[in-house]
C-alpha cells in the first residue's frame, strides 16, 4: 500500500502524523511511504531523517493525496485539501465531525473512508488515540490559564499558588476524564485550590482517592456549576461525549456570575465547546473577552508543543496505521477498534453520534452500535 504523510496546514499546527521510525516499520512491512517535504520541521524532524528510513519525499500535498491509498494526518482535512480527497481513499486523522457540518458534508461527498482517531475504542474500552492529546491539552490548560490570569493579558492578576498570607487561585474543572484529571494534577502542583466536577460517582470516587488534598471532587449539576462560577478564577472546560457535540454547561447569562478578569479555557472547543460563548481561536490570536471574562478557545492546543505532542501521538497511532496498511479497510471486519474509528465509509455515516448530530442516515456497517 502507498501511505502518505502530508504537511499540516492548519494555522499554528506544528505536529506531524508519523515519526521516522514509523516510516521504517512501514517500509519493512513492504509498503511505500510518501512524506511531504518539511512535514516534520515543526516537531524538529528533518527531511533527511525520513529519507534515511526509506521515505520518498514529495513536494506537494496534491502529490500525497493523488498517489496515497492511505493518508495519515494529525488534523482534519482543511478547506483547500477537500478537493484532493479521493473516493475509496482511507484518511486516518482527528476529524471531530460533530463540530463541523461543512467538513462532514465534504467528506460524505468525497466517498472516502474517514477513520477518526478520536473515536477508536481499544480492547480495554479506552479512547486510545485521543488519550495522549487529552493528556497534553489538560496539562497545557493550566499552563495557559496561569498566563492569561496575568494582568497584562487582561486577567485578574492572580498567581495560581498564591503566597503566604494570600489565598491561591480557585480553579474549577468541568469534567473528570483524561483532560480534567491531567489539569487537576498540574493545578494541584501549583498549590491552587481545585474543584473537579463530574456526573459519574465512580469516577469521582476514583479521583478522590488519587488526588492530593487541595483537589476536591463535586457531583456536577446546574446549581453546583453556577456556584463554582461565582468563586472561580479559572474554569477549564473538559467534558467529552465521544464523537458527539459537547454538552453546553455554561450559558452566556452565567458569565455575569464570574469575576471580571477570570479565565475560561474551553478544551472541548474541538467538539463545539461546553460554553455558549465559545468560538474557536488560534495560537496566534488565542483569546477574546466576553462580559469581562477572558476566553481561551484554541482548537488545536497540543499543536503548540509539537515535538512532545508528535511523539505522544505517533507512539499510539503507528500500530493501527500498520494494521490499515497491511489489510486495508477490510481489517474493520475483524478489528472492532478500527470499526469504531470509521466515521464515514464511502459516503455513508457509520458513527451514530455524528449521524444524530446532523440528523443524517446512520448505517451500522460493522455492527458497532
Amino acid at each position: 500500500m502507498i501511505v502518505g504523510v502530508p504537511k499540516e496546514i492548519k494555522l499554528d499546527e506544528y505536529r506531524v502524523a508519523m515519526l521516522p521510525v514509523g516510516v521504517e516499520e512501514l517500509v519493512r512491512a513492504g509498503h511505500q511511504v510518501l512524506v511531504q517535504s518539511g512535514a516534520g520541521l515543526g516537531s524538529g524532524l528533518a527531511d533527511h531523517e525520513y529519507l534515511a528510513q526509506g521515505a520518498e519525499l514529495v513536494s506537494s500535498a496534491s502529490d500525497i493525496f493523488g498517489r496515497a491509498d492511505l493518508v495519515v494526518k494529525v488534523k482534519e482535512p482543511q478547506l483547500e485539501e477537500w478537493p484532493l480527497v479521493r473516493a475509496s481513499q482511507l484518511i486516518f486523522t482527528y476529524f471531530h465531525f460533530a463540530a463541523d457540518r461543512a467538513l462532514t458534508d465534504a467528506m460524505i461527498r468525497s466517498k472516502a473512508t474517514c477513520i477518526a482517531y478520536e473515536t477508536l475504542v481499544d480492547e480495554h474500552g479506552q479512547l486510545a488515540l485521543l488519550t495522549p492529546m487529552s493528556e497534553v491539552a489538560g496539562r497545557m490548560s493550566i499552563q495557559e490559564g496561569a498566563k492569561y490570569l496575568e494582568r497584562p493579558q487582561m486577567g485578574r492578576g492572580i498567581l495560581l499558588g498564591g503566597v503566604p498570607g494570600v489565598a491561591p487561585a480557585h480553579i474549577t474543572i468541568l469534567g473528570g476524564g483524561i483532560v480534567g484529571a491531567n489539569a487537576a494534577k498540574i493545578a494541584a502542583g501549583f498549590q491552587a485550590d481545585v474543584a473537579i466536577l463530574d456526573i459519574s460517582m465512580s469516577r469521582l470516587r476514583y479521583l478522590d482517592d488519587i488526588m492530593p488534598a487541595n483537589v476536591n471532587v463535586l457531583f456536577s449539576d446546574r446549581h453546583i456549576v453556577r456556584e463554582q462560577l461565582g468563586i472561580a478564577d479559572l474554569v477549564i472546560g473538559a467534558v467529552l461525549i465521544p464523537g458527539a457535540k459537547a454538552p453546553r454547561l455554561i450559558e452566556r447569562e452565567d458569565l455575569a456570575l464570574m469575576k471580571p478578569g477570570s479565565v475560561i479555557i474551553d478544551v472541548a472547543v474541538d467538539q463545539g465547546g461546553c460554553v455558549e460563548t465559545t468560538q474557536p481561536t488560534t495560537h496566534s490570536d488565542p483569546t477574546y473577552i466576553v462580559d469581562g471574562v477572558v476566553h481561551y478557545c484554541v482548537a488545536n492546543m497540543p499543536g503548540a508543543v509539537g515535538r512532545t505532542s508528535t511523539f505522544a501521538l505517533c507512539n499510539v497511532t503507528l500500530p493501527w496505521t500498520l494494521e490499515l496498511a497491511n489489510a486495508g479497510i477490510a481489517i474493520a471486519e475483524s478489528s472492532r477498534p478500527i470499526a469504531t474509528a470509521v466515521n464515514i465509509y464511502e459516503g455513508v455515516v457509520t458513527n451514530r453520534a455524528v449521524a444524530e448530530t446532523f440528523e443524517v442516515e446512520f448505517v451500522d456497517h460493522w455492527n458497532v452500535g
